[in-house]
């Protein structure tokens, strides 16, 4: 009788999300929703969720979600608000985050949604959702389909408002 081989791609990947209570929109919940739409999930992949305190806490979280829990890719989630040291601080966060994808070699996608990108609490609502599922899709693509991403090369893809659209030459 021959032995049973095993596949290195049988081993389910696990897919990290990291939001805020900072933030004003459940961030999270719309990546996991859209991730949980994915096909395989729960049996090509899975997620893993956590929640800190504000953007500044992501990196850590992400780098902990990597290194601990074995995540292939993690989408960080916030919300900077509208101050001038709120952005400064946004940006301070987004370098750590950077810096925690060059330490561990693996992405973390920065999902930032500026409290003041709309004035209008629905708009603004949108925009959180949107980002924050097309980011969580494209991990995904990330992982198992890169060639979505390459097929929307130069294209004018935005998250969270309407597409830009390619350069008209």
């Amino acid at each position: 009788m021959g032995k049973k081989k095993t596949s290195v791609s049988s081993k389910i990947v696990r897919i990290g999300v990291v939001d805020t209570m900072f933030a004003r929109f459940n961030m999270g919940a719309a990546a996991l929703g859209e991730l949980a739409e994915c096909p395989g999930y729960g049996e090509t992949f899975t997620t893993i969720a956590r929640t800190v305190p504000g953007f500044k806490d992501l990196a850590v979280a992400a780098k902990n979600l990597i290194e601990k829990e074995q995540c292939s890719i993690v989408v960080a989630l916030g919300m900077p608000g509208s101050a001038a040291i709120d952005k400064q601080c946004a940006h301070e966060a987004a370098l750590g985050i950077m810096l925690a994808q060059v330490l561990t070699g693996i992405p973390i996608l920065e999902v930032f949604v500026h409290e003041d990108e709309a004035e209008d609490p629905i708009v603004l609502a949108s925009v959180f959702e949107n980002r924050s599922r097309s980011h969580a899709r494209n991990a995904y693509w990330m992982l198992f389909d890169p060639e979505e991403l390459s097929q929307r090369a130069g294209m004018g893809i935005r998250q969270g408002f309407a597409d830009a659209g390619p350069l008209k030459i």
